[in-house]
């Protein structure tokens, strides 16, 4: 990359916001770990996420990207990948519909019953695509119905979705309550004004 487009990505980054409603949705430690994952995929640490910053992180992982593959990684997002870009991209893939995740659960359900060995799923998802530690699965599984060794993954879904929604909903609340108790100050500053 030449230095002159290096020189207005830092200019981008100055005036960039350091908050954002996005950010917002998240707890402390949630956004500990994106600043963690963004840190290791930004591998020239300019804060931004670039094609050669991919590249560098699928290849340390054994993968050979095609330039197509990085292309179409790239292109996802609207703009430059600053932290804030990704945080609100992985916001956007939190949103994925209930059907999507039953069917993902379907998948590695044999029999079509709607429940999902636990011992098996413990498998999958500590040694398959991006891996979970037994700690982190530990965690899933105490929210998770798991009755007699098997995980009723509708059920699972739909506590997965509603916790996503009640937090969504929480963060409108909050909004709407700062919003009208601006229009309240508001309103009684105008009244003030009058007498």
């Amino acid at each position: 990359m030449s230095s002159r487009k290096n020189a207005g990505r830092r200019d981008m980054r100055k005036n960039a916001p350091v908050t954002s409603d996005v950010i917002a949705m998240f707890d402390q430690l949630q956004i500990e770990e994106f600043k963690k994952a963004f840190s290791m995929i930004d591998r020239d640490q300019d804060g931004f996420i670039e094609k050669a910053d991919l590249r560098d992180l699928l290849t340390s992982l054994g993968k050979n990207p095609t330039e197509e593959c990085l292309e179409g990684m790239m292109n996802e997002a609207p703009g430059s990948i600053n932290f804030t870009m990704f945080v609100t991209m992985f916001a956007e893939r939190m949103k994925v519909p209930k059907e999507v995740i039953k069917n993902a659960f379907g998948c590695f359900d044999d029999q079509n019953a709607g429940v999902i060995n636990e011992d098996r799923l413990r498998e999958l998802l500590t040694t398959k695509g991006d891996r979970l530690t037994d700690e982190e699965v530990d965690e899933l599984f105490r929210v998770a119905p798991i009755k007699n060794g098997l995980l009723d993954y509708n059920k699972f879904t739909r506590i997965l979705k509603n916790s996503a929604a009640d937090k969504d909903e929480a963060t409108s609340s909050k909004a709407n309550a700062e919003k009208d108790k601006d229009e309240a100050t508001s309103s009684k500053a105008n009244a003030e004004k009058e007498q």
